[in-house]
């Protein structure tokens, strides 16, 4: 059967996968969803005896059905291979009462990894598909990690231009530098006057710029999206949830079908979104626990059914999650409003215009899958401290963001329900906030300097990614203001 897509905005057109992946975003500027999510093709038993490359391959086949087995099975092999520092891609790490799923062992040492080592390949097997002669521009925002990821991503690929805006002082010292030091002659990286939600509206509306649009093709270039709104981004985050229910069989920790808990530092919301796909596929999820720092956008609208963002934009240290519109939370929205996508159409309008909206007590009820916590900036560095005083383990702030909810919820509901949390990034990312966590002597000092003691103290090897940037040329130093991304773009591409 051949799954289509169509827009959280219009249900009426679909496209195929392939074609949703080359766009990024749908035309009338909504996102793209299946037209219905499928059930996984195999038992849970069976899943359990794959590798991380067949549940893969078992999980996305039933999405990308226009992509056939070999050009699938080839995209995942040149993904998954041994730019990861482990064999099995993503660990699972029991610690104490839960199961971190690290998600941070590819190239640039953060989860987005997971995808964005895949997406190049996706697209650039779409764009063959559809016989796209224009180049392809990949342009996204990034609040620290998507940047990065992409960035290594998409470096040197053939028919390929990408452009990654980050807001200026509103990433680690660690991200900028992995942004501003990458090699490819056809990367470019943009530090913005403004906040990531600048950022990622001001990408959105290039994306929507039919008078952009139209220069562009004349100048034989077309935009598509790196962000979670990808579908070829989304799809490939679904894998990890199924596979970390797999290993939990596999290792004995829980019976078939037992349920689990999934908790997720979330921003964007793609990342929790996949595992509510997952669940919806058929693995056995009871509660998604979205995670928020002091930006909790997310955890009021769980909890009042309003999402406003007309709030003050905290800088946290999880600055990944320093988010205020979380743009795969719409796809969310369509599924709860029965699909309609006039209603979905007008509560995006009101975010737009008013900078929020209200659900119905009606979509309210079909949001009985998630509970929301949020974690104030002591409490994240006393999880780091206390875990590891505890057990030895290090784990990053955003990690520490979903292990401080975690605790609450499950002190709270009293549900003890065996639990993965979504570890997102290496503690080596964010070394300064780690280490002035486990102790307040560090606090101030270099995150570099930093760097060998947290090795020391976590007993793990410095990642490559850390290596790499310590001496490496800054090769990226293009800044603006929010009011000149576009024209920014234009000077970028030679486009008059």
């Amino acid at each position: 059967m051949n799954l289509l897509y169509k827009s959280t905005r219009d249900a009426e057109k679909t496209v195929t996968a392939s074609q949703a992946i080359l766009k990024g975003l749908a035309d009338d500027g909504g996102l793209f969803v299946p037209v219905s999510i499928p059930k996984l093709p195999v038992s849970l038993g069976e899943l359990k005896e794959m590798s991380y490359q067949e549940i893969a391959y078992t999980v996305m086949k039933e999405f990308l059905t226009d992509f056939t087995e070999e050009e699938l099975k080839s995209c995942i092999a040149k993904a998954y291979d041994s730019k990861f520092d482990t064999e099995e891609i993503a660990p699972l790490a029991k610690v104490e009462d839960a199961y971190y799923l690290e998600l941070f062992h590819g190239a640039t040492i953060a989860f987005k990894d997971m995808a964005l080592s895949i997406l190049p390949h996706l697209l650039t097997t779409s764009a063959k598909k559809n016989q796209v002669k224009n180049e392809i521009v990949i342009l996204t925002a990034t609040s620290g990690d998507t940047g990065k990821a992409a960035l290594a991503g998409f470096a040197d690929v053939e028919g390929t231009k990408i452009i990654v805006f980050y807001p200026k002082n509103g990433v680690s010292r660690v991200q900028e530098l992995q942004m501003v030091t990458q090699k490819g002659d056809n990367t470019s990286v943009v530090a913005i006057h403004g906040n990531f939600d600048n950022a990622q509206s001001g990408v959105k509306a290039m994306f929507e710029n039919k008078e952009l649009e139209k220069e562009l093709n004349e100048a034989g270039y077309q935009f598509s999206s790196a962000n979670s709104i990808n579908i070829g981004r989304l799809v490939p985050q679904v894998v990890y949830y199924v596979y970390a229910y797999a290993k939990l069989l596999q290792n004995e920790e829980i019976a078939e079908d037992e349920e689990i808990n999934v908790v997720v530092p979330t921003g964007n919301f793609g990342n929790i979104l996949a595992a509510y796909y997952a669940k919806n596929m058929g693995i056995p999820i009871a509660k998604l626990i979205c995670a928020s720092n002091e930006n909790k956008v997310l955890y009021d609208f769980f909890q009042t059914g309003t999402y406003d963002r007309n709030r003050e934009f905290v800088l946290t240290t999880s600055p990944s999650m320093d988010i205020l519109i979380s743009s795969n939370l719409e796809r969310l929205i369509y599924k709860i409003s029965g699909e309609d996508a006039r209603k979905d159409t007008d509560l995006m309008t009101e975010l737009k215009t008013k900078g929020s909206y209200a659900i119905t007590g009606e979509m309210k009820a079909n949001l009985a899958d998630f509970a929301a916590g949020y974690a104030t900036e002591e409490q994240v560095a006393k999880t780091i401290h206390d875990v590891y005083e505890d057990t030895g383990y290090v784990m990053d702030t955003h990690t520490a963001v979903a292990a401080t909810v975690y605790k609450a919820y499950r002190e709270d509901s009293k549900d003890d329900r065996k639990t993965v949390i979504a570890s997102t990034a290496s503690p080596y990312k964010f070394a300064g906030s780690v280490m002035s966590a486990i102790d307040p002597k560090y606090k101030g000092q270099d995150d570099f300097k930093l760097i060998e003691e947290l090795q020391k103290v976590s007993g793990t090897e410095i990642p490559n990614a850390i290596k790499e940037i310590m001496n490496a040329e800054i090769r990226h130093n293009t800044e603006c203001d929010v009011d000149q991304m576009e024209q920014t773009v234009k000077n970028i591409l030679g486009v008059k």
